[in-house]
């Protein structure tokens, strides 16, 4: 049985690895869909969690992602066949095309090609885009949407950096934090008035 999970994690992985084109935002968008919405083997918010520290962390989003999402479901040995199911087909790919590189860039066929791929790319970052927003949506914090708001705003008419965001995110999450914890232990439902 455990073989059966650790052959299918492999297969999802190199699959989606092998026929995503556009980076780590579309293969999250493709491990949701495969992971938890065809599988049932992770909950759309452990989904969600993965993809925000896989885009947060230095190194490849899908390799990243990988890792989490191996050791989630197999521990150790889960994220060493996540990770290998992810990496082989773009090195192999990647080595090929390196063989014949120049055949490739002079290629109009494939230029073409690369173009109508890149439309492809946009409405699947669009998509996630949108799902992401609908969960914010969904938790009804007002500081949730307003993070939301601001960082859409930083981005796209200030053009401020992605670690900027993501500094101002995790400051506004550990402020958020702290102030739950605050907020139980003065109602007495605190871990620490249970011992």
């Amino acid at each position: 049985m455990k073989e059966n999970k650790l052959w299918k994690l492999f297969i999802s992985t190199f699959t989606l690895s092998a026929f995503t084109f556009g980076g780590g935002f579309v293969i999250v968008s493709l491990y949701k869909k495969k992971f938890v919405e065809e599988l049932n083997w992770l909950e759309e918010d452990e989904m969600l969690d993965i993809s925000a520290i896989a885009q947060s962390s230095p190194g490849p989003i899908p390799v990243n992602a990988s890792v989490i999402l191996g050791y989630r479901i197999h521990g150790i040995l889960g994220s060493v066949v996540a990770i290998l199911g992810t990496i082989i087909p773009p090195f192999v790919i990647i080595s090929f095309i390196s063989i014949f590189y120049e055949e490739f860039k002079s290629n109009q066929v494939i230029a073409i090609a690369l173009q109508v791929m890149r439309a492809g790319v946009a409405a699947v970052i669009l998509d996630v885009v949108v799902n992401l927003g609908k969960n914010v949506i969904k938790t009804k914090n007002i500081i949730y949407m307003a993070v939301m708001v601001v960082a859409f705003i930083a981005t796209y008419f200030f053009n401020f950096g992605a670690m900027y965001i993501i500094f101002f995110c995790l400051g506004i999450g550990l402020i958020s934090v702290f102030l739950n914890y605050r907020k139980e232990k003065a109602n007495g439902t605190s871990m620490d008035s249970i011992h």
